[in-house]
């Protein structure tokens, strides 16, 4: 299987992944961005000093600049690309996957993401065949730059005017968001329980995938033992934040895509306000309740940042835990150090607790995601579509997968990019709606395509 997916470049090092690969990839990026600079950041991972030094030889010897910015978050490398103006960058992560993972996240300027659909085939196709090309007779040149403190002063914008002396809870995962987060944290008056801020890419005490419940025990436990206004938990490469209620209930991302757009759209009157179509109703409800303009989108942050470009949006969120923000006009991006300060200047806002706040938005009773395997992915989806449509549902629509709407209910089944599954999510008015329809959605995939 290749190492080039959707939206990034991963794979088992050194079993799939090795310097090699590192240095013809780099190589490769330099020459389809045909940028003069490019910005280089890397993740903790015991293979990534090796890699990294490897790709920046291969963007050199394409003749093109290279700032390294050392050990950052992907959002900072963001920050760095638009700072800096350059062509492009390139982040040496493999996000939440385990230790023995690594690859990269490539974007061009203005951080715009290059995936699948936008260059990362054709990188792909120059790593392979530019492979025994000479270099440039001019060697591209290599700087350093701190990031840090310029990333807080970016981030700060989104945070409380004046903050409350909350108590929080924060679970760095052992990845990089603690990078950016401490200077950030030395500015606000909070009293703070650290979990696994040492950026360590064994992520000895639990993966960096706070979508994973198992992954929020040791956050949930801390919200609970020092009795926190709210808990935060980062991903491996800190571009997603999942959030745990004083109550020390997590809370779905979707519904804190809700919550958000009140305090953006405040400064944003009437902005447009994306989410992805695996969200509840109550996403798009509280979007319109603040005076926003709703739009639902495909899931994928490639997709989400093109379509906040072209309809001009505010703010995204995802059921993932990306929440994307217009830091610019030329900048957008997902960042979860944004998300932790977007949160707490709602708390700051409103003067209530996080439990209370996400209350009313949820009123819907959801699935959350459910992958079941599939010999035959298209006929499934072909299959089912056929089926709901004769029963007269009030909105099929293929925008991402299959949805089907009906008035008290509704799901929606996609794809895996990489594996033969569907992801069905699934939402009702009642509980017992929600796992009536569930139970006959599953047992139908389970009957196969012809039933």
């Amino acid at each position: 299987m290749s190492i080039f997916k959707a939206y990034d470049v991963r794979g088992i090092v050194p079993d799939q992944l090795d310097a090699g690969d590192a240095y013809r990839i780099g190589g490769a990026t330099a020459r389809f961005l045909g940028a003069r600079r490019l910005v280089l950041g890397r993740d903790a991972r015991p293979s990534s000093p090796e890699l990294a030094e490897a790709l920046r030889r291969g963007v050199c010897d394409e003749g093109v600049d290279v700032v390294d910015v050392g050990l950052v978050s992907t959002p900072m490398l963001y920050y760095g690309v638009e700072r800096l103006a350059a062509g492009g960058g390139i982040m040496l992560t493999a996000s939440h996957n385990p230790g023995q993972y690594n690859g990269f996240k490539i974007c061009r300027e203005h951080a715009i993401p290059v995936s699948g659909a936008t260059g990362l085939r054709e990188i792909e196709r120059l790593a392979a065949s530019c492979a025994g090309d000479p270099p440039a007779a001019r060697r591209g040149g290599v700087e350093t730059l701190d990031l840090r403190e310029g990333y807080a002063d970016h981030v700060m914008a989104l945070g409380p005017a004046s903050c409350p002396p909350l108590r929080v809870a924060i679970d760095c995962g052992n990845g990089m968001g603690s990078v950016g987060l401490e200077p950030v944290l030395g500015r606000l008056p909070l009293t703070v329980e650290r979990l696994y801020f040492e950026p360590d890419g064994r992520f000895p005490h639990h993966e960096a995938d706070p979508l994973k419940t198992e992954n929020l025990e040791d956050l949930v436990a801390a919200v609970r033992r020092t009795r926190a206004d709210l808990g935060v938990a980062f991903d491996g490469d800190g571009d997603r934040a999942v959030f745990v209620d004083e109550r020390a209930r997590p809370i779905s991302s979707d519904l804190v895509t809700g919550l958000l757009a009140g305090p953006i759209l405040a400064r944003h009157p009437g902005g447009r306000v994306l989410y992805d179509l695996r969200s509840s109703r109550a996403t798009a409800e509280a979007i319109s309740a603040a005076g926003g303009v709703p739009e639902m989108c495909r899931v994928g942050h490639s997709f989400i940042k093109a379509a906040m470009r072209e309809s001009d949006a505010v703010f995204a969120g995802e059921l993932s835990g990306h929440f994307y923000f217009r830091f610019s006009p030329t900048l957008v991006a997902d960042d979860g150090l944004a998300a932790f300060l977007a949160v707490l200047d709602l708390l700051a806002r409103t003067g209530r607790p996080m439990s209370e706040l996400v209350a009313p938005l949820a009123r819907y009773h959801a699935t959350g995601e459910i992958n079941r395997e599939v010999d035959d992915v298209a006929g499934m989806l072909a299959a089912i579509e056929a089926e709901h449509r004769a029963a007269g549902a009030k909105e099929i629509s293929r925008l991402d997968g299959l949805l089907v709407r009906y008035p008290t209910w509704w799901f929606n089944l996609r794809p895996s990019n990489t594996e033969p599954l569907l992801r069905l999510n699934l939402e009702a008015d009642s509980a017992a709606e929600r796992d009536a329809e569930r139970d006959r959605l599953l047992a139908r995939i389970a009957a196969g395509v012809r039933g």
